[in-house]
């Protein structure tokens, strides 16, 4: 019973501090002002924005398209994680559970922003034809939203039942609240069958779920036949490249929290070891589809696909080019290929660049591709030869990424970043282990 109290007292959620309110006060701010350019935005149509004919996607696809990315991490750690024995996932697991969510939530709210006319949203399933990829995003998302809530609401029963005695004097309101998010539950053996077995059928459920959202992601690109995109490497490619930014997300995010909630004792220097490892693995495949994908259209004879490759490589986006491989994927593998760079410090560093990295490749995927159609643009103004987010865009697209972390910063407020229960379990069956090899 002492192993409990010592749990809940280091685990149980805490309020905020001054730093904690003045983050999310910062969020709650950037997030208004979005909402107040997108009111704006839909009062005067697309003409605040920098998007046109040619650039008809812009921002608003590439934040939607990160967003979609980072979300992956519900499949490629989580799931994966739960369904194998390794004991080390317990601290990490959750905190990769919020970050998917959250993700995938915004990811739905995004698609909506990019449209001129939301309120003809209902359209799309009333006059929604199936031979379009855009259909299936819009039936995907929504089954990887319940998915992912559903598998971070299950395992979170017995953890709710501990914080309703918990908080049942310090916070009688708050224990109520817990008390029914915890469905009755008393941890009785029928219980904790039916859980065990209901959290192992939904981590089975999201990984085909989480390859199809990335794929179907991918085809909305390659099926569009444009010069960048025609590749029947996008699927991989959108998947590897998924890894990247859903690890890179969740190294920075363990980081943050590990250290705000003064969790050093549950999130130690090996689990960063471990995800450090993970995420050059995934650094190392993602840089070997790069090079399928830049290397052979300029070894091809196709005058459109080496123009496109070589305004990435020396033209007018080569600055950001160079910076998302250099600086997301070369110097990350460098520096965690040694066990000093996977100290958690480093890790936050790279983690920080690693998802930078990810949201402008995702901007580069989108626009460069758009300028350059097969058809010459002519007879247009010459602002529509080029783009760059107007105002509008940079303050929505910068709302969304705010609302994010809101939705990250209010789960981790109300839930135990770090299963109680599951780490109780493991510690006495440590110490039982201890004692009998004594």
């Amino acid at each position: 019973m002492k192993n409990y109290k010592i749990l809940l007292n280091d685990l149980a959620p805490q309020k905020f501090g001054k730093a904690g309110i003045l983050w999310t006060w910062t969020l709650i701010v950037i997030s208004i002002a979005g909402i107040i350019a997108y009111i704006d935005q839909i009062i005067k149509g697309q003409v605040v924005t920098n998007m046109h004919d040619y650039a008809l996607w812009g921002i608003y696809i590439s934040n939607f398209v990160f967003f979609v990315a980072t979300s992956f991490v519900g499949t490629v750690t989580v799931a994966v994680l739960r369904l194998t024995s390794n004991s080390w996932r317990t601290p990490i697991v959750r905190i990769a559970e919020i970050i998917s969510l959250a993700a995938i939530i915004m990811a739905g709210i995004t698609i909506m922003i990019d449209m001129g006319r939301p309120d003809r949203l209902l359209n799309l399933f009333i006059h929604g034809r199936l031979q379009s990829p855009i259909i299936w995003d819009v039936i995907i998302i929504p089954i990887y939203i319940i998915i992912s809530l559903l598998l971070l609401y299950f395992p979170l029963l017995p953890d709710f039942a501990l914080l309703k005695s918990f908080y049942k004097e310090k916070n009688p309101k708050l224990s109520k609240w817990y008390g029914k998010l915890s469905l009755n539950w008393t941890g009785s053996l029928a219980q904790k069958t039916i859980q065990v077995k209901s959290i192992q059928l939904i981590a089975v459920l999201i990984i085909p779920v989480g390859f199809m959202l990335q794929t179907i992601d991918a085809w909305l690109f390659s099926t569009l036949f444009r010069v960048g995109w025609d590749s029947t490497n996008m699927g991989a490619y959108f998947i590897s490249g998924a890894s990247v930014a859903g690890v890179g997300a969740l190294v920075t995010v363990v980081y943050v929290l590990h250290k705000a909630y003064k969790l050093e004792d549950y999130i130690t220097d090996f689990h960063f070891d471990k995800l450090g490892k993970f995420l050059v693995l995934m650094c190392l495949i993602y840089l070997y589809f790069n090079l399928n994908e830049y290397l052979i259209p300029q070894l091809t004879s196709k005058k459109e696909a080496t123009t496109h490759v070589n305004v990435l490589l020396t033209g007018q986006f080569a600055p950001l080019f160079w910076f998302v491989i250099i600086g997301g994927l070369i110097i990350p593998i460098i520096v965690l290929l040694f066990k000093k760079g996977r100290k958690p410090f480093p890790m936050f560093l790279i983690g920080i660049l690693v998802v930078v990295g990810s949201w402008w490749k995702r901007y580069l995927i989108v626009t460069p591709t758009l300028l350059h159609p097969f058809l010459p643009i002519q007879g247009v103004p010459e602002s529509w030869h080029h783009y760059f987010p107007s105002f509008h865009e940079w303050l929505i697209t910068s709302a969304t990424l705010a609302m994010c972390l809101l939705i990250i910063t209010v789960l981790v407020r109300y839930l135990p970043i770090v299963p109680i229960q599951r780490t109780a379990d493991e510690q006495e069956l440590l110490n039982n282990n201890k004692n009998t090899n004594s």
